[in-house]
């Protein structure tokens, strides 16, 4: 993702450019960051290191608030906030590994069916766990419910 350094350390160097460059929309976002992974290193029953997949975790659940409250801004008629969290979001999303598309995810949500040998509704909690463990880091959680759905249900 970033050659040999991990998320961690890029995202250190992130927050000394941002610093520099004064940019504070991606010194806020970057600063999100770290201070997630220091949460999460310091909460009880946390781990001292985190690994890259542990982090990037953390980063999807921090772009998805930033998502929810532009929606939230965006209802209350305030166009300005909105777009504070939407920037931190696109900052955010650039850590994040490649996303799939669609057709994309339903192919590899047609391979872990046919694994499972799922075929009804009844198999999808079973899929679900499969497709979400797979795919949880490249593809959006409704998304992949929906497909889940939408294929086991024809």
């Amino acid at each position: 993702m970033f050659l040999d350094m991990k998320i961690e350390e890029k995202i250190q160097e992130d927050i000394k450019a941002a610093m520099k460059a004064k940019d504070t929309v991606r010194l806020n976002a970057v600063r999100a960051i770290k201070s997630a992974i220091l949460l999460a290193k310091t909460a009880e029953g946390g781990k001292s290191e985190l690994e890259d997949s542990d982090i990037i975790k953390l980063i999807h659940k921090l772009a998805k608030q930033r998502n929810e409250a532009a929606e939230q801004y965006l209802a209350g008629n305030r166009q300005d906030l909105a777009d504070n969290e939407k920037a931190e979001a696109l900052i955010l999303e650039e850590y994040l590994p490649k996303q799939l598309s669609e057709e994309e995810l339903e192919k590899e949500i047609k391979l872990i069916i046919e694994q499972l040998g799922a075929s009804t509704m009844a198999d999808m909690g079973k899929v679900m766990g499969a497709a979400t463990k797979k795919l949880s880091s490249v593809g959006n959680g409704k998304t992949i419910s929906d497909i889940v759905k939408r294929l086991l249900s024809q």
